[in-house]
């Protein structure tokens, strides 16, 4: 294993919750190293945990232990899952859609159900509510170290059978480009669409270009505007919206020094969709 253990949660660093996740850690193994991916996920937003792992996973080591715990149903029937992935890592996490992203775009290799009345901090059976100190974090230290392999934490599940939620399709046509506004760059408040930068490529767009640009909401027009494709914002002056590919290398949107996504009041989700066109050649 590669003794890496990567947290994300969305309880906030307001309380001593994510400190005694670390503690759980280390008092397995002192010397794994520990890596915060975000514990700013919005409480129970399933969608973005998901995006965010998508987002992050894949640039660390074969072995990472990633531990996920955006978990509305905790308490439930809802089951606890280790999955891992094509590329190697391994992500624990309930199974209620966070691991729909890697599915789709990153491929999952093997899935096991951990059983959470066996495997889990000993002196914790009686609390039902933190599984994220209880189940998770203390089998992805265990993981993550190798005191228990990934065949030990439970029997093999379908892969198929996991919990997913739909994610939509970017479509092209010769003309136009539509797709949704998958998350935001939160800090900048910039919009991450889940257009490729191929798309771009087809259609051979030059830097400095406009492209007409609409944003809907439930199918409602929210945005609506000619907008310059740059190779970043500083193609474009201050407070200007600018089209670019993000490190994800897909089609983001964007204000130079501004945040669009505040600006103009717009959303995460298959509700929120975005359409460019451009004049026939």
């Amino acid at each position: 294993m590669a003794n890496f253990l990567v947290i994300q949660t969305d309880f906030g660093l307001q309380d001593g919750a994510v400190s005694a996740m670390y503690g759980v850690a280390y008092q397995v193994e002192p010397s794994l190293v520990i890596n915060d991916l975000t514990h700013e996920i919005e409480p129970y937003n399933i969608h973005d945990a998901s995006y965010r792992l998508w987002q992050t996973a894949s640039y660390w080591p074969a072995g990472t232990v990633f531990v996920s715990v955006v978990d509305p149903g905790v308490g439930s029937t809802r089951r606890s899952v280790v999955a891992e992935l094509a590329d190697g890592q391994y992500i624990i996490t309930p199974d209620n859609g966070t691991l729909t992203y890697l599915a789709k775009y990153v491929g999952i290799k093997a899935v096991r159900q951990i059983d959470q009345a066996t495997q889990r901090l000993a002196g914790s059976s009686a609390s039902h509510t933190f599984h994220g100190r209880d189940v998770y974090v203390y089998n992805g230290a265990r993981l993550a170290c190798g005191k228990v392999d990934f065949a030990e934490l439970g029997p093999e599940l379908p892969v198929a059978e996991l919990v997913t939620f739909p994610l939509e399709a970017p479509q092209q046509t010769e003309t136009t480009i539509r797709g949704t506004i998958d998350i935001t760059d939160v800090r900048f408040g910039s919009l991450w669409t889940n257009i490729p930068a191929d798309f771009f490529k087809k259609w051979a767009v030059a830097y400095g270009e406009s492209l007409s640009v609409s944003i809907y909401y439930q199918g409602v027009v929210r945005y609506h505007d000619q907008v310059i494709f740059g190779r970043s914002f500083a193609q474009v002056p201050a407070e200007s919206a600018v089209l670019y590919i993000n490190s994800l290398l897909n089609v983001g949107l964007g204000i130079n020094l501004g945040s669009f996504a505040t600006t103009y009041q717009i959303g995460t989700g298959n509700d929120w969709t975005i359409e460019l066109t451009r004049s026939p050649k």
